[in-house]
């Protein structure tokens, strides 16, 4: 890991999810890039009136002048940062910046359902994690000296996954973290005995696995009425500190960050979110 691209709006929950960032940094010798979203109207900046000019000047000085504070933090101290102010509007545009950047994670705050209405809350997290080809890491409380031990790892074991589950096995044994992975059977058309769940995992790590699952993993067949709550509840029987998913596309566990599902997970719980998308570049 060598870049970090951190979206801001100079909220305390950006200042968490900068925290978080500074610690990565510092494990992996990477640097972070900062991004702010101005949001302003097109026509501040293709109108020739003068004033329009000034005001379009205005709101990027004020942005610049807010970076300086808002990065003076003991916690950066010694670490390489850089930060780059957008006039972006749609939360699509943050993977396109990390493209550019070539980042290898995101990590954002968000303030949940019931935060404050600024830039990154609710269902502008899901747009950012739904569209990033990068992987996200979705913060939701202070979490000084960061540290991922344990994670749970939500899976629906299908094979077109395999490319980024391989990715998110190789981060998580990067930060030595004991992985759990579950899938969640749920009741109704979609259910499955405990032996076609076993069979269709078997398949799955078979394919993922030829030696053996590694030593640092764990398995866990989980029954609720929903995605969200299953996970959850497993997250806390085992102190996890962090709730992986994979997304692809509309199938499988893509619901997980849409609707009720995504907003039980990336707006209402605290254990930070982790996602990784099945069709990124890996």
């Amino acid at each position: 890991m060598k870049k970090i691209l951190v979206p801001i709006d100079f909220s305390e929950h950006s200042t968490y999810a900068t925290e978080v960032a500074a610690d990565m940094a510092k494990t992996y010798d990477a640097e972070i890039i900062f991004l702010h979203m101005l949001g302003l109207s097109e026509a501040i900046f293709t109108r020739d009136e003068s004033q329009s000019f000034l005001e379009a000047q205005f709101y990027m000085k004020l942005a610049k002048k807010r970076f300086k504070e808002f990065l003076d933090k003991p916690f950066l101290k010694n670490i390489k940062t850089s930060q780059t102010v957008q006039n972006y509007k749609v939360f699509e545009e943050v993977n396109a910046v990390a493209k550019e950047n070539n980042a290898d994670l995101i990590v954002m705050g968000s303030h949940g359902s019931d935060g404050l209405s600024e830039i990154f809350v609710g269902s502008n997290t899901e747009k950012v994690v739904r569209t990033s080809e990068v992987p996200v890491l979705v913060i939701k409380r202070p979490s000084p000296d960061f540290k991922v031990e344990r994670v749970v790892l939500g899976l629906d074991f299908q094979i077109e996954t395999m490319p980024a589950y391989h990715k998110a096995e190789r981060f998580f044994a990067s930060m030595k973290a004991e992985v759990h992975l579950v899938h969640v059977n749920l009741p109704g058309i979609n259910f499955m005995s405990t032996k076609e769940i076993q069979s269709k995992i078997d398949m799955f790590l078979g394919v993922a696995h030829h030696n053996g699952l590694p030593r640092n993993m764990q398995i866990a067949q989980i029954s609720s009425y929903s995605v969200e709550e299953g996970m959850y509840n497993h997250a806390k029987n085992i102190d996890a500190d962090l709730i992986s998913v994979i997304t692809h596309g509309r199938k499988g566990l893509a619901h997980f960050f849409k609707g009720s599902i995504g907003e039980a997970l990336a707006n209402h719980t605290e254990l930070p979110v982790m996602t990784f998308k099945h069709n990124a570049a890996l």
